[in-house]
């Protein structure tokens, strides 16, 4: 179900909504997109990135069904990529069908502009600028349209070998998990003055991000870009710290975390039973914690079932 422009107001506005990355683990998370719209919590504010950029661009429209069908059904469309594409650039997710085709009207997966355009939340979308290694992240007035904004999309979720960089204004970007946070918004929230957080993870509890392991081959790779070498070299460390640290947040009762009870898919994962099950397995965890959810934010909220 979409939302109509004119019903678009946000009843949560003191509090940052965090989406991470994963790929297509984002079918667990998902979910949460789904619990939320239907528990009727509207942030005023969020961030996403790299797949946690799509999940930011479904909750924006509150279109449900969309932002299932994105990590779960969508995986069977015989263009997603495979091999094949990656021998020809196009990425082993094709990328620009995923991103800047599949979201227009008549196409697979259509995507209702208006009402993102409409709906008054402040986003950011972050992704990693390939020639300083700077982090940037765009707003609403980055992506008047739809091509600007699924691009963007798409420059967010661009994981590293797999897909294609994406050149935008002059500059080539990719997942912006390579960025300083390791692949957390936070620091965007923070700088749009937000002290208080409800982020959703794609990891378990437990999970450390081990030490990359092949440096000297990325380096080949990346030989003409070696910010993009350091940043894969400390992404673990990065990610590892912000996980802490948001962990230290939720001990002091400044943040909510969504952490995968259990993470039954990989980040590359095409089957659509497995994402299917995974998807449910999301309604369930994030059902059961929605209660936590509501008291974090005093919002009462009406669901829809």
């Amino acid at each position: 179900m979409t939302a109509q422009p004119s019903d678009l107001t946000n009843n949560v506005t003191d509090t940052a909504l965090i989406f991470e990355g994963g790929g297509m683990r984002a079918s667990y998370t998902s979910a949460v997109v789904v619990t939320l719209l239907r528990a009727g919590l509207h942030f005023g504010w969020v961030g996403g990135i790299s797949a946690g950029a799509s999940n930011l661009a479904n909750y924006l429209v509150r279109d449900e069904e969309r932002a299932r069908i994105s990590f779960v059904d969508f995986a069977s469309d015989p263009q997603m990529g495979d091999f094949r594409t990656w021998l020809r650039g196009k990425g082993w997710f094709n990328a620009e069908y995923i991103y800047e085709q599949a979201g227009f009207p008549d196409q697979a997966l259509p995507y209702d502009f208006e009402t993102f355009r409409s709906n008054p939340a402040g986003i950011a979308i972050g992704a990693f600028r390939m020639s300083d290694g700077e982090m940037v992240y765009w707003g609403k007035d980055d992506t008047p349209d739809l091509p600007s904004l699924m691009r963007r999309v798409r420059a967010s979720s661009t994981m590293p070998v797999l897909m294609p960089a994406v050149g935008i204004d002059g500059e080539d970007y990719i997942d912006g998990a390579l960025g300083p946070t390791g692949g957390f918004a936070i620091d965007a929230a923070r700088a749009a003055g937000y002290e208080k957080f409800l982020v959703v993870l794609t990891q378990p509890r437990d999970y450390v991000k081990p030490a990359m392991k092949n440096e000297r081959v990325m380096g080949r790779w990346f030989r003409r870009t070696p910010a993009v070498v350091d940043a894969l070299v400390r992404r673990p460390a990065n990610y590892n710290r912000t996980r802490e640290e948001l962990f230290d947040l939720e001990r002091d009762g400044k943040a909510m975390l969504f952490v995968p009870e259990t993470m039954p898919v990989t980040n590359s994962e095409r089957n659509v039973a497995r994402l299917r099950a995974a998807h449910e397995l999301g309604l369930a965890q994030a059902g059961r914690e929605l209660p936590r959810w509501r008291e974090f934010l005093g919002v009462d909220g009406t669901d829809r079932g």
